[in-house]
């Protein structure tokens, strides 16, 4: 069975799909991936566990339609205060390094996350795309305003797998969140410089 559209809900449905996303991040946030159990989400969001299957096929879907509120929340937040800097580089540096600091801020959220979409569950091939999308959004500001369209959201679209590639990394152990930061810097370096 299929998840019905977004945009086809009613209102109480959507009230009801927004308490289990909610109840998915914070659960996510107190005890990562494995402390979503769908049992426990419908009884934290109130709802029947049957209600959460209609909304999202797996547990992977729903916790890739929390990062994409999440995303949305850091979208908002980041455009109520306009990037940092005098030069592109700067402001673009400063844009994904606030998308990392909130992610740092909730590492197990973040691990449960970023698990998620690696698992392989088709929700998060969309998840994903919609996460490229926002990120794009929220380094556009950063951009001085004659830069050519293309050229703008091919260079945001490499620094978004940039910053992806690096949040597996780190979730995976990889590297810690100072390395990560470091290449966004040479990402922007190399990608954004010239725009300065």
């Amino acid at each position: 069975m299929s998840s019905p559209e977004v945009g086809t809900l009613t209102k109480s449905q959507a009230a009801r799909r927004e308490r289990v996303i909610r109840s998915a991040l914070e659960l996510a946030g107190e005890g990562g991936y494995d402390a979503v159990q769908m049992r426990d989400v419908a009884t934290r969001a109130n709802v029947a566990l049957g209600t959460i299957y209609r909304y999202f096929s797996s547990k992977d879907a729903l916790l890739a339609a929390a990062l994409v509120e999440w995303m949305g929340e850091l979208e908002r937040k980041l455009l109520e205060r306009p990037p940092k800097g005098t030069r592109p580089s700067e402001r673009v540096l400063d844009v994904l390094n606030r998308a990392l600091r909130a992610m740092d801020r909730n590492p197990r959220l973040a691990r449960a996350v970023v698990g998620a979409l690696m698992a392989g569950d088709p929700a998060g091939v969309d998840a994903m795309n919609i996460t490229t999308g926002t990120m794009s959004r929220i380094m556009r500001p950063a951009f001085p305003p004659d830069i050519d369209p293309a050229l703008e959201a091919s260079v945001t679209k490499v620094l978004g797998h940039v910053w992806w590639s690096t949040l597996v990394a780190w979730v995976t152990g990889m590297g810690d969140i100072a390395w990560v930061s470091d290449e966004l810097a040479v990402a922007v370096d190399l990608l954004v410089s010239p725009f300065d």
